[in-house]
């Protein structure tokens, strides 16, 4: 690619896998942060005394504010803490469609400097919160999310720049989003060894200065076109010459709009009849492929969200109260969290390499471009619900040492998903659409991660924290994510019997 050097892609590549390791989705690591909120007292005035413990909490002193806690019953406290985490994860989704048209209307720099004004107005207000202004973190965590999102969207058009291993950048991305979650887990160890959640939270805010350098000196001002022209160039190759930027910024402009109205009729091209049908972005938005689409991700976002907001409810209970079990299993489950960056690369490996391996056969069949990339995405759409499946039923059994396994396949799961849900929707629809169909997806399924609180409730109230029957239904939910798959492998084997029909 001339006029772009490999060191600067390499260097856009990396610097974009720390921004999102480090900030875009710390939300998930939700679990560690509340238990720091808990030791500081944030509403601890909806606690009240247990007058039927029998007890078995162990808190000790010097564990809970420096003195003995008696046995209280707290599940106020915990549905407060449960209520923000899913307002928090319904804007970390819902935003998402507001948020690609951003994107999509504005481009990068725009989008990237809303992100960063976002998320520095919600570190600055944590940091600067106390237990009687915690009702803040209603306002605060939204910001935080809708910024996250905001930084990985941005970050997720870099695969354009890698060609054939676009998939496994895009859900390496997505591996690193997860995988921020450890930041909360290193705020919670800062903090057990005297480090303010204050502090914590001001170095966060002051490391935005290195998201605005970044935005101006190592992506670019409009999106990275794909496929990426020869004489396409951004950032600090681009900043030599006004002129010549203004034109080279048009001419990639030019052919990204050639490639967005090409692209997919030659994908879709299984006759002249074929190439009539309409392309605007609600026919892809009302199509079968998107609905079972939204369905397989609505379904396991909704039980990794509640999971993530109820898991220091659980543990809790697991526990019988001991609040060093608690704290021990909240650091394992923090801990597994970073591991999402490690296993996510591998769904898209998974992905391109079947891509290659049925462009090959592609060849002799006379299978559309398009047919080959949805064939591509069966494996790892099934492999996802199958790992979340195992999830589900891990969660499901209330055995305190099980839940380590639960964490494995839990981050394991999540990481298959979004990078998965990415991946396949830059395989199943036009690139020129691909910002408002991942920001609507992820509106809808927040839609749907709205259950997750009406769930908590009814298990605390009416089920007296039996979560039995809710578990059974969610499980057979998970089992009709497998419908995706099996609907995209049938809708491929019937275009492949006949790839030249006019």
């Amino acid at each position: 690619m001339q006029g772009q050097g490999l060191c600067l892609r390499v260097a856009t590549l990396l610097t974009g896998l720390l921004e999102c390791l480090g900030f875009a989705g710390v939300l998930f690591g939700w679990a560690s942060l509340v238990y720091v909120f808990k030791a500081e007292h944030y509403f601890d005035e909806l606690c009240e005394p247990d007058a039927g413990a029998t007890g078995n909490f162990t808190a000790q002193p010097g564990t809970w504010g420096g003195k003995y806690q008696p046995p209280r019953d707290c599940k106020a406290q915990d549905e407060r803490f449960s209520l923000i985490f899913t307002l928090g994860s319904f804007m970390n989704n819902f935003m998402t469609f507001p948020a690609g048209y951003i994107f999509d209307r504005f481009k990068t720099t725009v989008a990237r400097l809303i992100a960063i004004f976002l998320y520095t107005s919600a570190t600055l207000t944590i940091a600067f919160i106390s237990a009687d202004s915690a009702f803040l973190l209603f306002l605060a965590m939204p910001m935080l999310t809708v910024g996250g999102i905001l930084f990985l969207i941005t970050n997720l058009q870099v695969g354009n720049l890698f060609g054939k291993h676009r998939s496994t950048i895009i859900t390496l991305y997505n591996g690193a989003f997860d995988s921020s979650s450890a930041v909360f887990l290193i705020i919670k160890l800062l903090y057990e060894q005297g480090i303010s959640l204050k502090a914590s939270f001001i170095f966060l805010s002051v490391f935005s200065a290195w998201h605005v350098g970044r935005t101006f000196l190592l992506m670019p001002r409009g999106h990275i076109p794909y496929p990426v022209p020869s004489n396409y160039s951004y950032g600090l190759c681009s900043g030599n010459d006004a002129r010549e930027e203004e034109k080279k910024t048009a001419e990639s402009e030019k052919l990204e709009l050639q490639s967005k109205e090409s692209l997919p009729a030659k994908e879709e091209a299984l006759g002249p009849g074929k190439q009539q049908e309409p392309r605007s972005f609600w026919s892809y938005a009302l199509s079968q492929r998107f609905a079972w689409h939204l369905v397989w991700l609505s379904v396991i976002q909704l039980w990794h969200y509640l999971f993530i907001g109820t898991l220091n409810s659980l543990l809790t209970s697991l526990a019988k109260g001991d609040r060093a079990l608690v704290s021990a299993y909240t650091n394992a489950f923090a801990i597994t969290q970073f591991f999402g960056v490690l296993c996510a690369p591998w769904n898209g490996l998974l992905m391109d390499r079947l891509k290659q391996k049925y462009q090959k056969e592609a060849k002799s069949t006379g299978s559309s471009a398009m047919t080959v990339a949805l064939r591509s995405a069966v494996p790892s759409l099934a492999l996802t619900s199958l790992l979340c499946l195992g999830f589900a039923l891990c969660a499901s059994v209330p055995i305190l040492p099980l839940q380590y396994v639960t964490f494995i396949l839990q981050v394991i799961s999540r990481s298959f998903l979004y990078g998965g849900n990415a991946a396949f929707l830059t395989l199943a629809f036009p690139a020129e659409h691909f910002g408002k169909l991942f920001g609507l997806v992820m509106a809808l399924s927040a839609i749907v991660s709205l259950l997750q609180f009406p769930i908590f409730t009814f298990i605390k109230g009416p089920l007296q924290n039996d979560p039995l029957y809710v578990n059974v239904m969610l499980v057979l939910a998970t089992v009709l994510t497998f419908v995706h798959p099996f609907m995209v492998y049938w809708e491929c084997r019937r275009e492949r019997k006949s790839p030249a029909t006019a």
